[in-house]
């Protein structure tokens, strides 16, 4: 596994590449990044890197965490978050952490977030039921159905679906492709899109399943695409 950064979704917009191809990107916006703690095995029991990123004021943070970033002579951070890798040596506190040497071109990044609350919703919207017959004389139509058998087993299965809140919860999207980078203005280009509002804090990281047969097939696919941008136009 590698390690990776936090950003903000910034929205959605499309790059154009020099055959007039259009290719729906998420630009997202990665401020400085640092590494807080590096954690080792003899230490803390397994190898890790903690990074954090967006200046934060005390008012915000818990006096455990002011000494936490004390101690290491850091500024005061509003996120942190852990990635587990195999070299942390290679890794100092306080170090800032580039987007152009973590990621380039045509890597494929996994990208964490959280999705947007949508509410209550009932199973045809929350689960993509069917639904019942619309036709004249049906008395249910968006209704949830049966849900269990009557004396065996006489309850209802945990994890039954069924109404409830939708959303808000935590989405990893995986092997998305990075389209273009940006460091004098922190961005990074993602090619399709992420869970979250415009806004919304992400975590991205090296994808752990880009070593799989598929998604080095689809690496190949879509090298022309990126190779094709040249200089990157966009249209929101």
């Amino acid at each position: 596994m590698g390690i990776g950064v936090i950003g903000r979704k910034l929205g959605m917009t499309r790059v154009f590449a020099k055959d007039g191809t259009a290719v729906p990107v998420t630009v997202v916006q990665v401020p400085t990044n640092y590494v807080v703690q590096v954690k080792s095995p003899e230490r803390d029991g397994y190898r890790a890197v903690q990074v954090g990123a967006i200046e934060a004021k005390e008012k915000h943070l818990t006096k455990p965490l002011i000494g936490h970033f004390t101690k290491r002579n850091i500024k005061l951070l509003r996120y942190l978050k852990e990635y587990r890798i195999d070299n942390p040596q290679d890794f100092q506190e306080g170090q800032e952490l580039k987007i152009e040497e973590l990621f380039k071109p045509g890597d494929l990044v996994d990208v964490v977030g959280t999705s947007k609350g949508r509410g209550f919703a009932g199973t045809m919207k929350r689960w993509d039921f069917g639904g019942f017959p619309k036709s004249h004389g049906h008395r249910y139509h968006r209704a949830v159905g049966s849900i269990g058998n009557r004396t065996d087993p006489g309850r209802v299965w945990k994890g039954k679906k069924m109404a409830g809140h939708w959303g808000s919860e935590k989405v990893r999207v995986q092997a998305l492709l990075v389209v273009d980078v940006i460091p004098e203005e922190g961005l990074l280009l993602l090619k399709g899109s992420v869970p979250g509002p415009n806004k919304g804090l992400l975590f991205i990281e090296q994808s752990r399943i880009a070593g799989r047969k598929k998604q080095q097939l689809k690496q190949n696919r879509l090298k022309a695409i990126v190779e094709g941008l040249g200089q990157v136009g966009a249209q929101s």
